[in-house]
């Protein structure tokens, strides 16, 4: 399960299972080759001689598109998941489901998918950065031309959400896009608080700018994006950005890559026209100054361990440091102030110093 912290192809030969494949052009290459929008025009008349008029733009082949899902212990959820995913009305041409508990049962219901699949079963559990790496770095060399994330309890919102994002990624010349990550129980509201300038939007409608119509705006939110749930890359950024880092485990390690893909100067960015369905988990953000900040509190004490030990890693690194007075004076005031947790304080203190040195020491 993927939570944002507080504040925010293939060539030619035989592949890694030996099948031999035929040369295609990478799709980051056919995009720029193509252009968004590019117009198709018809021949010449075989009576006329006059070419007719244009036709529609002719769609972008895609190229390989291989999904990769990671799961831990929750077979019916992943059920769920599976049954969506590989039900798109633009089919995946792959599955790759990693599983962290190396299940016989899971392996069962990868290999009863309709799509072709594989199942990697880890004996060690590499939590979700692990396994996404463990994932993408398989569908890459595999031949993968996208890979589109997804994890064990979330779904996309319906059959034509992979599609959705495809047109959105051709239109705009993007690297990396995501849905909008709603709540599985209320699909109207986001599973995650979002900020938008200095506003929190807890709301899908909310997520186009003050004052914008949805039926006439753009249908997409540049620089932002939700990571895993329903991510889909093209190789070229994997390439670029790499994959998740083994050493987080579990909480930060999407936004970790988030701030690889800000810095890569790749465009990417979240399609509002679609959606990817996920338990809520706006419990664990906690508003403070009346509501202008927030901080994150997760109630389970090994989550509050990666997810501060993972956040003080974070902030270390460039492209975040300048976060630093921000966070100590957001967690400073809501432990000391609204919790009046002195101890709290400390612990955040010492979790936050342990990720900045690079201890990644497990609870």
């Amino acid at each position: 399960m993927k939570r944002p912290e507080a504040g925010v192809g293939g060539g030619a030969g035989a592949g890694a299972d030996g099948v031999a494949r035929p040369e295609r052009t990478p799709a980051g290459d056919l995009r720029a080759e193509n252009g968004p929008n590019r117009t198709r025009k018809s021949a010449p008349s075989e009576q006329t001689g006059r070419a007719s008029e244009p036709t529609e733009p002719a769609p972008t082949d895609p190229g390989r598109i291989v999904a990769v899902v990671v799961t831990h212990r929750r077979l019916e959820q992943l059920r769920a998941s599976l049954s969506v995913v590989s039900g798109q009305t633009r089919p995946i041409d792959h599955l790759v489901v990693v599983d962290n508990a190396d299940q016989p049962e899971v392996r069962a219901l990868v290999e009863s998918q309709p799509v072709e699949a594989t199942y990697i079963g880890s004996k060690h559990n590499l939590g979700g950065a692990g396994g996404f790496a463990l994932g993408m770095l398989h569908a890459l060399a595999t031949g993968a031309d996208l890979v589109w994330c997804a994890d064990d309890d979330g779904r996309p919102e319906g059959p034509e959400v992979l599609a959705t994002l495809l047109d959105c990624m051709d239109r705009h010349g993007l690297a990396e896009v995501s849905p909008v990550v709603c709540d599985l129980d209320d699909p109207d509201r986001l599973a995650f608080p979002l900020r938008r300038g200095l506003v929190w939007r807890r709301l899908r409608s909310e997520l186009y700018a003050d004052g914008e119509d949805p039926t006439t705006a753009s249908d997409l939110l540049p620089g932002i994006a939700s990571l895993f749930n329903g991510a889909l890359f093209t190789a070229e950024a994997l390439d670029r950005v790499g994959v998740p880092d083994l050493r987080l485990f579990i909480r930060g390690d999407e936004v970790e890559v988030h701030r690889r893909l800000a810095r890569s100067g790749l465009p990417f960015g979240t399609c509002l026209t679609t959606a990817y369905l996920h338990p809520q988990g706006s419990d664990e953000f906690k508003p403070i100054l009346g509501g202008r900040m927030h901080t994150q509190f997760p109630d389970d004490p090994v989550k509050r361990h990666f997810t501060y030990r993972n956040r003080g890693y974070l902030l270390s690194q460039p492209g975040m440091r300048k976060l630093i007075p921000q966070e100590v004076v957001r967690f400073g005031w809501y432990f000391l102030v609204s919790r009046r947790d002195p101890a709290g304080f400390r612990e955040w203190l010492r979790l936050q110093r342990m990720g900045a040195g690079e201890h990644f020491d497990k609870p």
